[in-house]
């Protein structure tokens, strides 16, 4: 599916925007080289494959190699907060801004 320049000027007039002519010609590329894309990726043949449900099922199984989540700098509230105008039970409080 190939847009044309009047199919362009369209939707440039139902968005009410107004597109100057080189704008609108390489919009057009750039859509119909969108379009290109889809229609090479719709050209894979995936009969037969399983969707999933998330990518990262596949790579669950290949033992991702993430750090342990361990805390490395020590807990320095205290010190953070003092400088704050106002603290309660080691929460910064605000004025209330949505009435």
């Amino acid at each position: 599916m190939a847009l044309t320049a009047q199919d362009i000027a369209r939707v440039a007039h139902l968005a009410r925007l107004e597109l100057p002519p080189e704008e609108s010609e390489r919009a057009l590329s750039q859509i119909n080289g969108f379009f290109g894309l889809v229609a090479q990726m719709a050209a894979v043949p995936t009969q037969g494959i399983e969707p999933m449900a998330h990518p990262v099922e596949l790579a669950a199984a290949a033992a991702l190699r993430l750090r342990e989540d361990v805390a490395s700098e020590p807990n320095q509230r205290e010190a953070n907060q003092q400088s704050a105008p106002a603290v309660e039970r080691g929460l910064f409080l605000v004025p209330k801004v949505i009435e």
